[in-house]
């Protein structure tokens, strides 16, 4: 709640200063960008589940035993492959995806996933 200029002077605090914001209407040469967060495609999650289960498969490795570790994994996957072309590891950041996807080193399965995956997607029996 701010203060009256009068309240404020009692107090002994200064006033906070009145904001302008710019018109959200207006026609000038501003604009607002908005991001929606958009689902990955129902067909590329069947692919990522798909691609997953045959890799735990051939690589003798098992899924986290919490579903929902997987299921954010493989939506994370799923949402790479949409916007990149490629299934990216979702379980870090990086500040360039697209180097990173050309790069490959962090496409799943990633490089360091043959010792441990990152977000323990898979694990090795011995392992668990």
């Amino acid at each position: 709640m701010a203060l009256s200029p009068r309240t404020a002077a009692l107090h002994g605090v200064a006033p906070l200063p009145r904001l302008r914001l710019p018109s959200l209407t207006s026609c000038g040469s501003r604009r607002v960008n908005v991001r929606a967060k958009v689902e990955p495609s129902e067909k590329s999650v069947e692919i990522m589940r798909k691609f997953s289960e045959q890799y735990a498969r051939k690589s003798e490795t098992y899924f986290c035993i919490d579903k929902g570790v997987t299921s954010v994994v493989i939506k994370g996957l799923a949402d790479h492959k949409d916007m990149l072309g490629a299934p990216l590891c979702p379980c870090r950041h990086y500040d360039d995806k697209a180097a990173e996807v050309a790069q490959g080193f962090w496409n799943c399965p990633c490089v360091p996933m043959r010792e441990r995956c990152f977000r323990i997607m898979y694990y090795m029996l011995k392992n668990g």
